[in-house]
Parts: structure tokens; C-alpha cells; sequence
């Protein structure tokens, strides 16, 4: 089995504390942030590394940035998304961990719509299309999980029409993680859990989180071997609710080790 939770943490610095709790607590194989907001080398891998953990990480001064982090060795690691490396933003990293292909992914909001910021993300979702299909050629297992900025159906948000226009919401947006999808990749909390209202993101304003006004933005999309050593993904609301939270809280996915041959299993020469 291992475990593989994604966190948009809004700041590594600012949520040490929290961060640093809750993997003593929930004690993932495997951590993907978004939004770490700090340089590569301003990151606090001593703390992580206390903890145990092997760090990889993509940082930007104070805006975007990436970072893996597991209990085992972090192998033939890429930063950047292939086909996007004159991208200036630390949006994507990827590495081979546990037998896993793990992408780490912060996908750009798109607001406001009427300006660069939309194309913007429109292009980065082709780019990670096209490396999908990449990806999948190898055969492999492989999980990308993130910060999607994506809002896949109505079940998903609170209010949908108030949300209709919105880059995350927006048909251009969907359509494109519905290509995702249509390629091979599935979601993998709704394969367990079919239930409306689940999210991952409440905003700090008008009260959204106390009155349970979120949206589920961050997901773990597998390939077809990987959604076949699917045990179960789910939310854990516990961070949201402490002092000085992101504003997203985490996601945890558990695989299967995997099937043992046949010839193992029944005793076959």
C-alpha cells in the first residue's frame, strides 16, 4: 500500500506549523504541495527531512511553486512541464517514487477571463494533455495530482450558476479536463465516493468556510494501471478547521501494492 496526499498550503512558510503536524499525524508515504511561495533553496527541507522525508522542489519567489515529498528515494525527477519549459512560472513537478510516476501540479486559475490569464491556462491544460499522452505510452502507473483549479461538475461547487462564468467553471475549462479523462485518466475520488457537496477549497471571505460554501479544485487523476490498485481517495476537512489554514485542505489517495503474478499466486511453473 502507499499513500499519496495532495495539499495546496498557501504559503509552506506561513502553515509550517500545521504542515508539519498534520504528517506526524496522518503519516503520508507521500506529500504533493502547491503554492509553497518560496525560492528552491529558501524551502524548509530540514523540517521535512527530520520528519523523514526525501524533498524535491520547484519554488518561485512568492507566488506558485511545487514540491514532493515521500518516505522513499525521489527518482529520475523532472521540473516543468514538457512543451511549457519557457513557462517563468513553478507550476509542475514529477518523479519516479515507490514504483509510481507521481506529477505534483498547480494549475493556473484563468481569472479574470478577459485577460492573458485565460489563454494562459487554456495553453498549460494542452501542454498537459499532450504529456499525458506521453505518459501513458510508457505504460506505467502514474498519478497527477494538484491544484487543479478545476471545478468538474455541478456537484462540485456550491452555488454552480453563481460560478457559470468563472475560468474555473467555464465550459473552455471543463471541456479541457474533460479531455484528460477521454485519454485514459480517472478521477479518483469520484470512482469512490458519488456524493455531492464534497470540496476542498473554501475561501477565507464571506464566512465559506463555516457556512460549507467550498468546491472540490484538487484532484488525483490516475492512469489505467494505477486506477487498478485503487483502494480509496478522500478529503480530510480536519485542517481547514485550524488556526492559520490554507484555504484548501488536503486529499489522500491510497494504492495497492500491486497483484502478484499468477504463476506466484497459484504455484505455477
Amino acid at each position: 500500500m502507499i499513500s499519496i496526499a495532495t495539499w495546496n498550503v498557501n504559503s509552506v512558510k506561513a502553515r509550517l506549523g500545521n504542515i508539519t503536524s498534520w504528517l506526524q499525524q496522518a503519516a503520508p508515504d507521500v506529500l504533493l504541495m502547491q503554492e509553497i511561495k518560496c525560492e528552491t533553496e529558501a524551502f524548509p527541507t530540514s523540517a521535512f527531512r527530520d520528519l523523514g522525508y526525501h524533498v524535491a522542489v520547484l519554488g518561485q519567489k512568492a507566488y506558485n511553486g511545487v514540491a514532493i515529498l515521500a518516505k522513499m528515494p525521489l527518482e529520475a525527477v523532472r521540473t516543468g512541464l514538457p512543451g511549457a519549459e519557457a513557462d517563468p512560472q513553478a507550476r509542475y513537478i514529477e518523479a519516479d517514487c515507490g514504483g509510481v510516476r507521481i506529477g505534483c501540479l498547480y494549475l493556473p486559475n484563468g481569472n479574470p477571463v478577459g485577460t492573458e490569464k485565460y489563454p494562459y491556462k487554456l495553453a498549460w491544460m494542452d501542454h498537459l494533455a499532450r504529456h499525458v499522452e506521453t505518459l501513458l505510452a510508457t505504460e506505467q502507473p502514474f498519478v497527477l495530482g494538484g491544484d487543479y483549479n478545476i471545478i468538474p461538475a455541478a456537484a462540485d461547487v456550491y452555488d454552480p450558476q453563481a460560478w457559470a462564468t468563472d475560468a474555473l467553471f467555464r465550459l473552455e475549462s471543463r471541456a479541457r479536463f474533460r479531455t484528460l479523462l477521454n485519454l485514459g485518466l480517472t478521477d479518483a475520488f469520484r470512482v469512490r465516493h458519488a456524493e455531492p457537496g464534497a470540496y476542498t477549497f473554501w475561501d477565507y471571505q464571506a464566512g465559506a468556510w463555516p457556512r460549507d460554501l467550498g468546491l472540490r479544485i484538487d484532484h488525483f487523476l490516475l492512469s489505467p494501471q494505477a486506477v487498478d490498485r485503487l483502494d480509496d481517495c478522500v478529503i480530510d476537512r480536519g485542517p481547514r478547521a485550524q488556526e492559520k489554514a490554507s484555504d484548501h485542505t488536503p486529499v489522500m489517495l491510497t494504492l495497492r501494492d500491486p497483484a502478484k503474478p499468477f504463476a506466484q499466486v497459484h504455484g505455477v511453473s
